[in-house]
């Protein structure tokens, strides 16, 4: 054996691959120079119409409510004069005052419940129906939606009519119910139980067709996999349809208890215009004092102060919304 042969061959490394080529950027895009300005440019218009129908009214109402105005300062005869937080004081000292925000909050806290109770069910039920069921259901609830409340008011004076209500008729089919010419409106729980009824019918279907849509959104295989694990169908509304459709259900209520809260036309026109003291609401009772007791002042403070009680609710609505956020 040769030298040669047991030699250990040198390695050869490998050749050096070439770098590849570098990729040539791409060129930025020049931004236009009213680039950042457009949006505002597109906003303008609804900005400025937010700003005339809305900002207005309320920079006076604020005005009005730190000055003694009426009937001389609304013609001209004597100036309007600032008397600081005086309305203020007068409202928030009166009685009536605090029992008409009782009031208020309970009126709406039962309107904005039975509307959610309710559309959740229906909304619920849709789920189950045929597709030609669920069609003539949503043209029912979109028809009743898009009547006028003074229309919808007029029909439920003479459904709960004393002498010519429906409504009465049909409880004294009932054995051992006489209600012919019971008069509803005698008392105010009763009267605004009606109200609230309308309420809550002219709002029911707002409801139910956002939580319908809202409902499309939850996943089959979670409702069958609570199924499998042995939930019922409370246990499978409870612990997955509701948690989905929670930022739907805050925010419905959010806007239920604001629309609640500001209900005006349907106490307004059941009343005929003049609603008694157990019929008053806040926004009812601000409309008195500003134009039958003709003190615009007061009356401007109480609705400032409704306007703040509004910002609280919705106050509260952002911050569940950030919670619900902050948990996805």
């Amino acid at each position: 054996m040769s030298a040669a042969d047991t030699t250990t061959p040198a390695k050869v490394p490998p050749p050096r691959q070439a770098p590849p080529p570098a990729v040539p950027k791409a060129p930025r895009a020049q931004r236009s120079p009213g680039g950042a300005a457009l949006p505002w440019m597109l906003l303008a218009p609804c900005l400025l119409i937010l700003a005339l129908v809305l900002g207005y009214p309320l920079v006076r109402l604020v005005t009005l409510s730190f000055q003694k105005f009426g009937q001389s300062q609304l013609w001209g005869f004597q100036p309007a004069e600032s008397v600081g937080f005086d309305n203020f004081s007068k409202v928030l000292g009166d009685g009536e005052f605090w029992a008409v925000v009782v009031r208020t909050f309970v009126f709406a806290a039962g309107s904005v419940i039975f509307t959610m109770v309710v559309g959740m069910l229906i909304a619920l039920l849709l789920q189950r129906v045929s597709g030609w069921v669920k069609t003539l259901i949503n043209i029912a609830l979109v028809a009743s939606w898009g009547m006028p409340i003074i229309v919808a008011t007029t029909v439920f004076k003479w459904l709960f009519d004393s002498d010519y209500g429906i409504f009465n008729a049909l409880l004294s089919r009932l054995p051992g119910v006489d209600m012919i010419g019971h008069n509803w409106f005698a008392s105010g729980p009763q009267g605004l139980a009606v109200i609230m009824l309308l309420v809550v019918w002219g709002a029911v279907p707002f409801v139910v067709i956002t939580l319908s849509a809202g409902l499309t959104q939850v996943p089959k295989e979670l409702e069958e996999a609570a199924r499998l694990d042995g939930a019922g169908s409370w246990g499978v509304f409870r612990y997955v349809t509701l948690p989905i459709l929670k930022p739907i259900v805050v925010m419905l209520t959010t806007l239920s208890v604001i629309w609640d809260m500001g209900v005006f036309p349907q106490v307004f026109v059941m009343r005929g215009g003049h609603p008694e003291a157990e019929f008053q609401l806040l926004t009812t009772y601000s409309y008195d004092r500003a134009f039958v007791v003709n003190d615009y002042a007061q009356g401007s403070a109480i609705a400032l102060l409704t306007v703040l009680l509004l910002l609280g609710v919705v106050a509260v609505y952002m911050r569940q919304m950030l919670k619900i956020g902050e948990v996805e």
